[in-house]
């Protein structure tokens, strides 16, 4: 199978592109760096089966021929991450909106059919407080949500765009709206949790919980996230679909500051921090955040590999070898001031 991954030096792109060079695809990736990092494709450069394309989807030549050549295309291209999306909020609507819209119109005016998965998110659900999110609530974005929520309204356009062209030209579409990913390979410089928790844990440092810490999310390891797209895209029939990925399982963020501390054998202090000053705008954070995955699991045969102790174990020895040089170790020694 040819697989076309836009955004492929990001992240979770990096995992779909070890996952399909696994299984004997070949894969052609396209992403500017500004969030994706080259280092992120180093373990796959040498494989004759893969190929990277350094450029901008808004203006990138070989889009028609990629997306000719492609038998799946996974669109994760995007500016992503809460300090991006603060710092760059009219970038946020006019890259992800844009890029989406000429991906679609390329691929309609082709004549060719790739299966199209189209990264969305938790965001679009807006502020609902329910204890499951499920594909069928209606989309909302609060009027009071500042700048921030640019993201979920170019997530929501991304999704509306999918399945307009979905319809109008039969191009075979999954929405994939991911929660919360982690995992090797992520960074905590755009304000990702997770990493920002271990290197705080691991160095001895405060480590910082914005607002109240009461707020809930529910944390996945990239690597089950792929494979439960590649599932998704693997199931018979064409008809277009949306589908949550992640874990259902909830976790606070005071909880969750407790246990990287816990795991990482820490005296960090807990540090709660105003989001004000945490990132210079006010804004409601959305309280809850876990999916109803009864449809991911009832169309495929999805089971999660990695519990989110063993990615924070993963992720805390890796840190420590990062900074230390050894995977083992005593306790940083910080003195914490009052």
């Amino acid at each position: 199978m040819h697989v076309l991954i836009t955004g492929g030096a990001g992240f979770i792109g990096s995992h779909l592109v070890a996952l399909h060079l696994a299984q004997g695809d070949k894969v052609h990736v396209v992403d500017d760096l500004s969030t994706g990092l080259r280092a992120n494709l180093a373990p796959f450069e040498a494989s004759p089966n893969f190929r990277f394309d350094e450029a901008d989807m808004l203006t990138w030549p070989l889009l028609q021929q990629a997306a000719a050549w492609a038998d799946r295309v996974y669109h994760l291209a995007a500016v992503v991450g809460v300090y991006r999306v603060i710092a760059e909020p009219t970038r946020v609507l006019a890259t992800n909106i844009a890029a989406c819209e000429r991906l679609f119109r390329t691929i309609a005016a082709s004549g060719w059919q790739p299966q199209v998965v189209v990264a969305s998110s938790s965001e679009v659900y807006g502020h609902r407080h329910a204890e499951l999110l499920t594909e069928d609530m209606d989309l909302s974005v609060s009027t009071r949500a500042g700048t921030r929520w640019n993201y979920s309204v170019s997530k929501i356009a991304d999704e509306a765009l999918a399945l307009s062209y979905s319809q109008k030209f039969g191009i075979p579409v999954v929405v994939a709206r991911f929660f919360n990913t982690i995992g090797p390979r992520q960074t905590g410089r755009y304000g990702m949790v997770v990493p920002r928790f271990v290197e705080q844990a691991v160095r001895g440092e405060p480590i910082t919980v914005y607002g109240d810490g009461e707020q809930t999310r529910s944390f996945c390891d990239a690597r089950d996230n792929v494979r439960a797209l590649d599932l998704l895209a693997s199931r018979e029939g064409g008809d277009a679909l949306v589908a949550n990925v992640g874990n259902d399982r909830e976790i606070s963020m005071n909880a969750l500051a407790e246990l990287i501390r816990e795991r990482a054998d820490s005296d960090s202090p807990i540090s709660h921090v105003p989001y004000l000053q945490a990132y210079g705008e006010d804004f409601e954070d959305i309280q809850r955040r876990r999916p109803d995955l009864i449809r991911l699991r009832t169309l495929t045969d999805f089971q999660h590999r990695y519990t989110l102790e063993d990615t924070l174990d993963e992720l805390i020895r890796e840190r420590r070898i990062a900074l230390t040089g050894t995977e083992h170790g005593h306790r940083p020694l910080v003195c914490h001031q009052s």
